[in-house]
């Protein structure tokens, strides 16, 4: 049966604002320091994706996807990782297009509900690892696109778990809510990177030969003006990928719709308070297949989820959660 609860997360007393436990993690939380491996893998349309590798490929993978704006070294996914080995799961970090620090080869980006990407590392893994068991975790972007893919109908998806944490369900509400409040300041910080980003990769491409992908860049304008997701994704992202407007965008690759397709053991852990979101993202149990379990906390804010009873020593309930979770289906799988 879909399940719709109430998260056990309780917040740090001293992080109870929403802000807070988001911006802690973000802004205030050391990075860990792991031994990682990078790994680059070549795309068919003459790309790349950087991978990093933490653990010994011995019984398990989970793959790891960040949000926008994010890499592979944001502070939640360097966390994960160690946690996860703490558990003895090997993990690769995927880094979205041009998120690696470095600028991809070509004019793509990534998005919301860009799939192919996370499609072509699972076929890869499966390939190079053929009898590894597989899970997945996705953070905020990197969430509803794992929602997504999983909802597709893809053809053997052998995966034995999956978890994505304050999935921006309904692109277009997210998208308005950015435009309130001090959630502008959010907004106001990614559009920064994100047009950072657009003029990085464009000089990239002239510098290495790439006129016609540079080009593509080029014709979308100056980004300047550009003050809300509205304005960027109807211009860049409806721009490079083929859909019509941003309207069209939204609509189809907001991964709410995809919820009741999930064949894959799924948990989706969402705070009632996250600063990115509204009441309206979140689904009923209706629209939830039988393998998601839908978790909703009453705080936490974005990627937050800070525990912690002493100021200044926090943990972070993800951590504890998400792992435990994988732990639990992986035992199952086992025992067959």
């Amino acid at each position: 049966m879909p399940i719709l609860t109430t998260s056990s997360f309780k917040p740090a007393w001293w992080l109870s604002h929403p802000h807070l436990q988001t911006l802690w993690p973000a802004l205030l939380r050391s990075s860990p320091t792991l031994a990682r491996t990078r790994e680059r893998l070549h795309t068919p349309d003459g790309d790349f994706l950087d991978l990093d590798w933490h653990g010994k490929k011995h019984h398990v993978i989970v793959m790891l996807l960040h949000g926008l704006s994010g890499s592979s070294n944001s502070t939640y996914i360097l966390g994960m990782q160690r946690e996860l080995l703490r558990k003895g799961f090997c993990s690769v970090a995927m880094n979205f297009r041009g998120c690696s620090g470095q600028p991809n080869n070509t004019a793509r980006c990534y998005h919301s509900g860009d799939t192919d990407d996370v499609d072509f590392l699972f076929r890869h893994l499966r390939k190079a690892y053929p009898h590894m068991p597989i899970a997945v975790v996705g953070y905020s972007l990197g969430g509803n696109v794992l929602l997504k893919w999983l909802g597709e109908g893809r053809q053997n998806l052998d995966l034995f778990a999956a978890a994505a944490v304050s999935v921006p369900l309904l692109l277009n509400k997210c998208s308005s809510r950015m435009d309130v409040g001090f959630s502008k300041r959010y907004r106001n910080q990614l559009l920064k990177e994100l047009k950072e980003y657009i003029y990085s990769k464009h000089n990239h491409l002239r510098s290495i030969g790439q006129p016609h992908e540079a080009d593509k860049l080029q014709q979308l304008g100056d980004l300047t003006p550009i003050s809300s997701f509205w304005e960027y994704d109807d211009r860049v992202i409806a721009g490079l990928y083929p859909f019509t407007d941003v309207n069209d965008y939204y609509a189809q690759s907001s991964s709410r719709q995809y919820l009741k397709s999930i064949n894959t053991p799924t948990l989706i852990i969402h705070a009632n308070d996250d600063p990115f979101m509204t009441p309206e993202v979140i689904p009923s149990e209706s629209e939830l297949s039988p393998s998601v379990d839908f978790e909703i906390a009453a705080s936490g804010g974005h990627v937050g989820f800070v525990a912690g009873n002493i100021p200044g020593r926090p943990r972070y309930w993800l951590e504890e959660r998400i792992p435990h979770f994988i732990q639990q289906h992986y035992k199952r799988l086992r025992k067959g």
